[in-house]
């Protein structure tokens, strides 16, 4: 099926604005997103993430937590933190989007701005890890210009898993204007 640039499908039912807020990874409304995701996996892989998550990752300047929310509902959540100081290199983690609000574009909102502010924390490269059961996900990638890249961590050999990457985009959003640009 065919999307826009944002990753939305035409003819759905327009969103409201989407409010991305920075949060703790600890926050409640971020943990219930981020155990609705593990759900997910339990679906589609039959557990839990088993990569170990420390909240003090995503905390700035070492990492960075958002929750989408529409209407004030909590659509979605995705964050980054360092994986590879030395080399310039973090982490997308616990990219989610809840199924009502899945293509509509909240997703690539998310992702764009975590891409963004990785850079202006400056970081060069951003890597993940999803798996073959995830086609959604692993399509948004793609067509965000993700490629291959070598595993790592405690799935680096696991059947099915799948790691990409892309480099960054130089500059990111000026500190004082990522609020603002947060919505849509």
């Amino acid at each position: 099926m065919p999307t826009s640039a944002d990753g939305s499908v035409p003819g759905t039912p327009e969103l409201g604005p989407v409010r991305l807020r920075r949060v703790g990874y600890d926050d409640p409304v971020a943990q219930h997103l981020v155990e609705r995701v593990q759900q997910e996996y339990v679906l589609r892989y039959g557990g839990r993430d088993a990569s170990a998550v420390d909240p003090a990752e995503f905390t700035p300047p070492l990492g960075l937590f958002l929750v989408a929310e529409v209407d004030g509902v909590a659509a979605g959540c995705g964050g980054w933190r360092v994986h590879d100081a030395g080399r310039g290199v973090v982490e997308l983690k616990r990219m989610y989007v809840e199924p009502a609000f899945r293509r509509r574009g909240v997703a690539g909102l998310v992702l764009s701005v975590l891409e963004r502010s990785a850079a202006a924390a400056g970081h060069r490269h951003l890597v993940l890890n999803s798996g073959d059961r995830q086609p959604e996900a692993l399509a948004l990638y793609v067509r965000r210009g993700y490629t291959p890249v070598a595993g790592y961590g405690v799935y680096a050999e696991a059947p099915g898993a799948v790691f990409l990457g892309r480099d960054l985009p130089s500059g990111g959003a000026a500190a004082g204007d990522e609020e603002d640009a947060w919505a849509s």
